[in-house]
């Protein structure tokens, strides 16, 4: 796949944008080496919980901002999420099935950079669920198709198979399951 994305940088603050929004390019043991240092720091379930609430919050974001700047709605602006996505060097992101009008989702990774970056530029090599930063990606931009189409349900996200687990086996692919959350009562 060639990326096609409108990448304009600022002659004079050298800030990058694609579609009015600001961007950051950094190598990808750069980031993975951060990320991994982060959680050791803070500990997994405290870095995934607050990975989870800004991610969310930021694909929410995302497809408002996208929804306007293409005259995208509903599922058409969650397929172009994650079209953008995989251009961007997080790995190659499908739907293996979605329904809109439920709030169910299921997302397929392949290729996803913290499984490729083990063990390269002193990235760890870690047999567990690594893909988890993604979760929240998910239902933030589920959520917004709900808002966008008049749905009433919220969702929540997670890993549910990672290619890096498993010593003796390894998956091929990722996969997140998008389901909705219970209503409130």
């Amino acid at each position: 796949m060639q990326p096609q994305l409108p990448i304009d940088v600022d002659p004079q603050t050298g800030i990058w944008t694609t579609d009015g929004l600001p961007m950051i390019y950094v190598p990808r043991h750069f980031f993975v080496n951060n990320h991994v240092e982060a959680e050791a720091a803070i500990g997994k379930e405290a870095y995934a919980t607050g990975l989870y609430k800004g991610g969310y919050r930021s694909a929410y974001f995302w497809c408002s901002q996208e929804s306007k700047t293409h005259g995208l709605q509903g599922l058409a602006c969650y397929e172009h999420y994650l079209k953008r996505l995989s251009q961007r060097g997080w790995g190659q992101f499908a739907f293996e099935s979605v329904d809109a009008a439920t709030g169910h989702a299921r997302i397929r990774l392949d290729h996803s950079v913290f499984v490729l970056a083990q063990g390269i530029a002193g990235v760890p090599v870690n047999k567990d669920k690594l893909c988890y930063l993604f979760a929240g990606w998910f239902a933030g931009a589920m959520d917004w198709v709900a808002d966008d189409t008049g749905a009433k349900y919220r969702t929540e996200s997670r890993e549910t198979q990672c290619a890096a687990e498993h010593a003796d086996h390894h998956h091929d692919y990722c996969i997140f399951t998008v389901t909705p959350l219970p209503p409130s009562a």
